[in-house]
């Protein structure tokens, strides 16, 4: 994996954190709304996990915000 993959991943896993927590949801919660196993979010915001596009729509409308915001840094 590239510096650059890492980076991106990385970055979004730190986004959907920001605002996974500005709107009080847990890991687990958001986990569970996107259909995955409970920890996947903690290990996707740790960069232990890849997240697919799929996820990454899914996890953009539950949260309410634009999908781009995910891939802001």
């Amino acid at each position: 994996m590239s510096n650059l993959e890492e980076e991106v991943y990385s970055n979004i896993g730190k986004n959907i954190r920001k605002y996974r927590l500005a709107i009080g949801l847990s890991q687990e919660k958001l986990s569970e709304l996107i259909g995955a196993n409970t920890k996947f979010i903690g290990h996707v915001e740790r960069f232990e996990r890849y997240v697919g596009l799929k996820k990454i729509i899914k996890i953009s409308e539950i949260l309410n915000i634009h999908i781009k915001k995910l891939f802001e840094f």
